[in-house]
């Protein structure tokens, strides 16, 4: 009973308790500064360590600074029904992704910060909602591309909107020039290459244009500047006055940039880049008169085309000038071609028809035209009817026929009469009587052609042809007291389309022309390939095979004779006697008798004598040679 006094002493003293929160009111969340005891609520999280948006704001603040966390996306949910937001900041995250209408509940918001991110892109759908938003900055981002209509529901109220330092190389210059109340519009360290003119011209309020470093070579005018004074800095500027900065672009210093050398400008550090006369020259250093142009020169155009129906067909302008000329194209109708699903217009001043129609046909007008002027240039294209139908190559053996294929004879009487009868049923383009093709063979054919000389500076003719195979022009160049030329290079069975052109010194203009003298349409004949003749690699085969026939019988000959040999003596290499019978050789003398005589016995040692010639006769010595008697 003496514990229970101890242990009623060691209780703790109940808490007194906290006055009751409203119950609107939501807990600060952890790391967080709120100002909850005056309007307008704050929350202060900068520096926390935050990975996401809070779940635990209230919803009543109109102000909340989320900077230099870790925040990576941003939620549908995370800012919902915070519709008494003014001011927002989302800075110095890693933000990626923004959910579309994740701001779409904020629509008091006036100023939203998202610089200092990882934005990629910004779509239509994740500034939805932001009728009042007067601040938008996204510098320091990776944006690369920003949709037509991401400031829809901000243009008409957007005051200062901050793009710069990005990896922005095009801009929706039509939704930019909406932004009718825009005060700052900071565009520089992008990669911008161009600026439309008139991008500006709407902007009636803009105070601040920030376009360095980026990649420009020239600032077109715009109603704009030449409206308002330019000053380099804002120090001193009247009130009314636009701040124009453009310097750290490789500006391109030629006729182009004139008016803006000629506006009163305070000291800056534009320079020119080009052309190397004056690159790396003092921009407002150089004087007026040195900024120049030079007007466009057609330098390469394609020569006169002959193309049947249904072929594409391209034609070629090249120009130069400063600034660089742009060409486009007139067709003989007079239209202005671009692109279209049957042409394609290409930067380099190429024009390609898809598919070439006889109504085509005409003279292509090229025009390259820049600040300084305008070239022009005709090209002409003939469109003849489609050509006949090609039949496959048979495979078969042909039948041997006297002659080489390749050799360039005159056509038979009966021959002329079959070509005569073919060419009445062909649906083929009617030749130029002009250019013939008089022999040909499977790959070769000659080419006539009328004399030219009745045209006053000829230089030389041109044949161009090109297969049923492939579309590739193929050039000969003649020169001009020729009227035939040997084509040798021909594949055979294919049909060719040729025409000749004869390029001359033109006198009204001093320049090089060409004139067509005519077009032809032949087909070579198909390579012979003769039944009887054995081709040389069956012979070479049929020799290595007799030869090696005959090594194999020499071989087999000599395994026979040894064979019969070892069977000649009994199964026993020669020179060996039988084991089962001994045999001794006996050797009898005699001096010109033939005779067979006994064996005598072993004779005793007996003085040397002379040498005499005998003849030895050795005989095997067996049971059935025994002597008969004394």
């Amino acid at each position: 009973m003496a514990i229970l006094p101890l242990l009623l002493c060691l209780l703790p003293l109940a808490p007194a308790s906290s006055p009751p929160q409203p119950a609107t009111a939501s807990p600060c969340p952890r790391r967080c500064r709120c100002q909850t005891q005056s309007l307008p609520l704050s929350v202060l999280c900068p520096g926390a360590g935050l990975l996401f948006v809070p779940p635990s704001l209230d919803r009543r603040a109109a102000e909340l600074r989320l900077a230099d966390n870790f925040i990576a996306a941003v939620r549908r949910r995370d800012l919902a029904n915070m519709t008494g937001l003014l001011h927002l900041s989302l800075s110095r995250n890693t933000i990626r992704h923004v959910a579309a209408g994740a701001f779409a509940d904020l629509r008091a918001l006036r100023a939203l910060h998202l610089d200092g991110n990882r934005l990629t892109s910004l779509g239509e759908g994740q500034l939805r909602g932001l009728v009042n938003l007067r601040h938008l900055i996204l510098s320091n981002n990776q944006l690369a591309a920003l949709a037509a209509g991401a400031l829809d529901d901000c243009a008409e109220t957007l005051e200062d909107l901050d793009l710069s330092y990005n990896n922005l190389e095009q801009l929706p210059w039509e939704a930019l020039g909406r932004l009718g109340n825009v005060n700052t519009l900071g565009l520089d360290h992008n990669l911008l290459a161009s600026v439309p003119a008139g991008a500006f011209s709407r902007l009636h309020k803009l105070a601040r244009l920030d376009m360095t470093s980026n990649r420009l070579t020239t600032i077109p005018p715009d109603p704009l500047f030449s409206r308002l004074p330019l000053l380099a800095r804002p120090r001193g500027s009247p009130a009314s006055a636009l701040v124009l900065a453009f310097g750290g672009n490789p500006l391109h210093c030629n006729c182009e940039l004139v008016w803006l050398r000629r506006l009163a400008r305070e000291d800056d550090l534009e320079a020119c880049a080009s052309p190397p006369a004056l690159g790396g020259r003092y921009f407002w250093a150089v004087g007026e008169e040195e900024f120049v142009c030079e007007p466009p020169v057609v330098t390469h155009r394609s020569p006169p085309l002959a193309v049947p129906a249904g072929r594409p067909a391209a034609l070629r302008c090249r120009a130069v000038g400063d600034p660089e000329p742009r060409v486009r194209w007139v067709s003989p109708q007079g239209r202005l071609l671009g692109n279209s699903s049957r042409a394609r217009a290409f930067p380099n001043g190429t024009l390609e028809l898809l598919v070439t129609e006889p109504g085509d046909g005409g003279i292509f007008t090229c025009i390259a035209a820049n600040a300084a002027g305008e070239a022009t240039a005709a090209v002409e294209l003939t469109v003849g009817p489609p050509p006949p139908p090609q039949l496959a190559n048979s495979t078969s053996c042909d039948p041997p026929r006297d002659g080489d294929p390749d050799t360039l004879t005159p056509p038979s009487a009966a021959a002329a009469s079959a070509s005569a009868s073919a060419k009445a049923a062909d649906t083929g383009p009617p030749t130029d009587r002009g250019v013939q093709v008089t022999e040909h063979g499977a790959t070769a054919a000659l080419v006539q052609w009328p004399d030219q000389r009745p045209i006053p500076g000829i230089r030389m003719y041109q044949i161009q042809y090109n297969s049923s195979a492939d579309d590739i022009l193929v050039y000969r160049m003649i020169p001009a007291d020729s009227s035939s030329f040997l084509l040798t290079d021909l594949a055979s069975g294919r049909t060719y389309d040729l025409c000749v052109l004869a390029v001359y010194e033109d006198s009204a203009t001093g320049l090089t022309a060409t004139r067509p003298v005519g077009c032809n349409h032949f087909s070579t004949e198909p390579a012979l390939r003769p039944c009887g003749a054995p081709h040389a690699p069956f012979l070479g085969g049929t020799m290595i095979i007799a030869l090696g026939g005959v090594i194999v019988a020499s071989v087999l000959v000599f395994i026979f004779v040894l064979l019969m040999r070892y069977k000649v003596h009994g199964g026993q290499p020669p020179g060996k006697a039988k084991a089962s019978a001994p045999v001794s050789s006996v050797c009898s003398q005699t001096n010109g008798a033939l005779g067979t005589v006994p064996a005598p016995p072993a004779p005793e040692p007996a003085a040397p004598r002379a040498h005499t010639v005998v003849q030895l006769d050795c005989e095997p010595w067996g049971p059935s040679h025994e002597p008969t008697g004394p």
